[in-house]
C-alpha cells in the first residue's frame, strides 16, 4: 500500500518532459489503473505533447516498464523500505510491513500486483518485472522473518497465498 506523490505543475516544453510522464503515470496508474489510463489523459497531465512522449517512450509498453523500475532503482515501496531499516529490530520490521496506512491514504495496492492484474498477459517485459520484484520481495521477507525467528511461518503464509492466488480466491 504504497501512497503516490502528485506531479506538481511545471511549465510546458522540453525540460524535465521525461520526468513528468513519469509522474504523471505514477498519479494515474495508481488512482484509476493502467489500462484506464489514456494517452491524451496522460500527456494532458504531464504537460507535454504526444510527439514529446514518444521522443521519450517507445509506447506505453515502454512507460509501464519504466515506471515499475523506478520503484526498484528510485523510490522503493513503504513496506519495501521498512524491510531495510537498519534501526528496527527484525519483529518490527516485518510488522511495519502490514502498517496501516494513514487515514485517507489512496489504496490501490501494490503497483506491481496491479499490474500484473492488469497487463502482464499481454505484456512479457512486465511479466518478468512483476516475477523478479515477488521473488525478491518474497526472499527479503523470509529473511527478516528467519532474524525474528519466524522463517517457518512466514514461508507457509507465502505458499498459502501462493496456492490461494492460483485458485483465484
Amino acid at each position: 500500500m504504497e501512497t503516490i506523490e502528485k506531479p506538481t505543475r511545471k511549465r510546458a516544453g522540453g525540460r524535465g518532459a521525461r520526468e513528468r510522464i513519469l509522474q504523471a503515470a505514477a498519479q494515474l496508474f495508481y488512482e484509476q489503473g493502467i489500462n484506464a489510463t489514456g494517452m491524451a489523459q496522460l500527456t494532458s497531465v504531464a504537460s507535454v505533447s504526444t510527439r514529446t512522449f514518444y521522443q521519450h517512450f517507445a509506447g506505453k509498453d515502454a512507460l509501464v516498464e519504466a515506471y515499475l523500475g523506478r520503484f526498484e532503482t528510485d523510490k522503493s515501496l513503504a513496506g519495501e523500505q521498512a524491510l531495510a531499516r537498519a534501526d528496527l529490530a527484525p519483529r518490527e520490521r516485518l510488522l511495519a510491513v502490514f502498517a496501516v496506512p494513514p487515514a485517507g491514504a489512496a489504496l490501490r495496492g501494490c503497483p506491481f500486483h496491479n499490474a500484473a492484474v492488469e497487463v502482464a498477459d499481454s505484456l512479457p517485459r512486465v511479466r518478468n518485472l512483476v516475477a523478479a520484484h515477488k521473488q525478491a520481495f518474497t526472499s527479503r521477507l523470509i529473511e527478516t522473518a528467519s532474524e525474528a525467528g519466524a522463517a517457518k511461518v512466514a514461508a507457509q503464509l507465502i505458499d498459502a497465498a501462493t496456492v490461494l492466488a492460483a485458485r483465484g480466491a
